[in-house]
């Protein structure tokens, strides 16, 4: 394996290649190579970012980080169909982003469930047609984080430019990386396989009801950063209750432990360096195979924002209340869910 090829593994596929070091010299290799991977990433993500920032406004930055996300996974990913269809799936899935999460924040919240219920069911049923490659986590994460930075007037219209820019890289580099692929697959298939009894089709339900159900609770609630909730319940869904069950509580568990953290370097570190904690934090992700540690360190990005308009305080609290909230309620959903569609599935 070459140094560049070495660079393309994930987190995981890195550690396995530490664990099997058999020599000292070799295992520095491993984590020399490690190191640099970490700090390109950061370095090009956070010029990518700050481009999208100077281009289309500061209240846009999330437009950089959406589009990043969409073009580092799908640079790799697919979506199980003929590349051409895909393209252009992703050029919808653009739109949706870039309209729906816009159109909900202007209607209640419970109109506004119903339209993120519309717009999620199209992003999941043929975006993210195989759980285990986790598409949900670029294009549902992608939706909350637009819904939750949302904009108007002149930003929104910058906004529309910023994605439209977004959509036309991501399909560039999609086909052009994708395009020598065979599929045996296409469009109709996905229709085809809509199976309510099988695990698939249930978690897609279960994420296409529950996370627009969680946000419209928390907005109820009046609970700033709703979006946190529904993060958390997306991250959670998964089509095994015991895998479900996994994540509540490692979410539940990092989340505490990073707020700990986060407060200590708050009180230790002076605060003209308190927004170079979410960069650490994105470093510590960077570091994580485990979902855990990743739970621990995406909290640092969260708190540093949120910090500057709730006070640290407040943005604990909202931080450990919305995640708990999102994960326990996902969890009794889709337990409820699997349990009636077992039942219905005798009846039949």
């Amino acid at each position: 394996m070459t140094f560049y090829q070495e660079l393309q593994l994930n987190q995981a596929g890195s550690k396995n290649l530490l664990k099997k070091s058999e020599t000292v010299k070799e295992k520095s290799y491993h984590i020399l190579v490690y190191l640099v991977k970490i700090a390109v990433t950061m370095a090009f993500c956070f010029l990518f970012v700050t481009i999208f920032s100077i281009l289309f406004g500061n209240e846009n930055s999330i437009v950089g980080v959406v589009v990043l996300l969409c073009l580092m996974v799908f640079r790799n990913a697919d979506l199980g169909i003929h590349t051409g269809q895909s393209t252009m799936l992703l050029a919808l899935f653009f739109v949706i982003m870039t309209v729906c999460p816009h159109l909900a924040n202007q209607l209640s919240p419970v109109l506004g469930m119903l339209l993120n219920i519309a717009a999620l069911a199209v992003l999941i049923l043929f975006g993210c047609h195989n759980p285990f490659m986790f598409n949900q986590s670029t294009l549902v994460l992608g939706y909350l984080l637009l819904y939750g930075y949302d904009v108007t007037g002149k930003s929104y219209q910058m906004r529309l430019t910023g994605m439209a820019l977004g959509a036309a890289l991501t399909c560039f580099v999609f086909y052009r990386n994708h395009k020598n692929r065979t599929y045996k697959r296409n469009l109709n298939d996905l229709v085809q396989e809509f199976d309510i009894s099988s695990s698939r089709t249930k978690w897609q339900l279960c994420q296409i009801i529950c996370v627009p159900a969680v946000l419209c609770i928390a907005e109820l609630c009046n609970m700033p950063r709703a979006m946190w909730a529904g993060i958390a319940a997306m991250s959670a869904i998964l089509p095994f209750m015991e895998d479900m069950q996994y994540r509540v509580r490692k979410r539940i568990v990092g989340n505490i432990a990073g707020v700990i953290c986060f407060t200590v370097l708050y009180f230790l570190l002076p605060s003209s360096i308190y927004t170079y904690i979410g960069i650490l934090g994105g470093i510590g992700v960077g570091l994580s195979a485990k979902y855990g540690w990743q739970a621990v360190f995406n909290t640092f990005g969260a708190l540093a924002i949120a910090t500057e308009s709730y006070g640290l305080k407040g943005a604990v609290g909202l931080r450990v209340i919305q995640n708990v909230f999102g994960v326990v309620f996902a969890l009794i959903f889709c337990s409820m869910f699997y349990w009636l569609m077992s039942k219905k599935r005798k009846q039949w």
